[in-house]
């Protein structure tokens, strides 16, 4: 399997840095799934756990959809995996998605968040409070730099579960 990642600089700005990172862990939620198929996609880490792969997709698009579209934006962008009954949803993976389109939609989150914190300053304040208070564009792409690494390092677990693939 080839690393399509492109390795963060060791010397930028920080705009550059968070930018390089935040893509860099984003490549390697993709590079976690790349191979599998839909069932081993599924494949949860270990009872009661009802974390996947496709759960972790899942999640994550709704992560991205929620900062960058809600909280940066103020945007109307209601979470597409889960619901007030069944916040767990997005994890249990057992509807009828499949990884190709669980990837696509993550893949669209991902370029729509791209494209939201684009042009605006790292200072940028959000137009939605989180608990009650005002957030930056700065800690909302350090928090999702935070959020992948953490979801990675499941990843990478339940990738070693599944196929014995190993690696950052």
């Amino acid at each position: 399997m080839t690393d399509p990642r492109i390795d963060p600089p060791f010397i930028a700005s920080e705009r550059e840095m968070l930018d390089a990172w935040l893509d860099w862990h984003r490549e390697t939620l993709a590079l976690k799934c790349a191979g599998l198929s839909d069932e081993q996609l599924r494949e949860r880490s270990a009872p009661p756990s009802t974390l996947s792969l496709l759960g972790l997709v899942r999640h994550l698009a709704d992560v991205e959809r929620a900062w960058f579209r809600r909280v940066l934006l103020g945007q109307d962008a209601p979470p597409l995996h889960k619901s007030q009954e069944r916040p767990e949803d997005q994890f249990e993976a057992t509807g009828t998605m499949t990884g190709a389109e669980a990837l696509a939609v993550w893949r669209a989150e991902v370029e729509r968040a791209r494209a939201a914190a684009a042009d605006l300053p790292l200072d940028t304040i959000g137009k939605e409070l989180r608990h009650g208070r005002p957030v930056s564009l700065r800690w909302i792409m350090m928090h999702m730099v935070e959020e992948y690494a953490r979801h990675n390092g499941h990843a990478d677990l339940l990738r070693e579960r599944i196929d014995g693939v190993t690696g950052e």
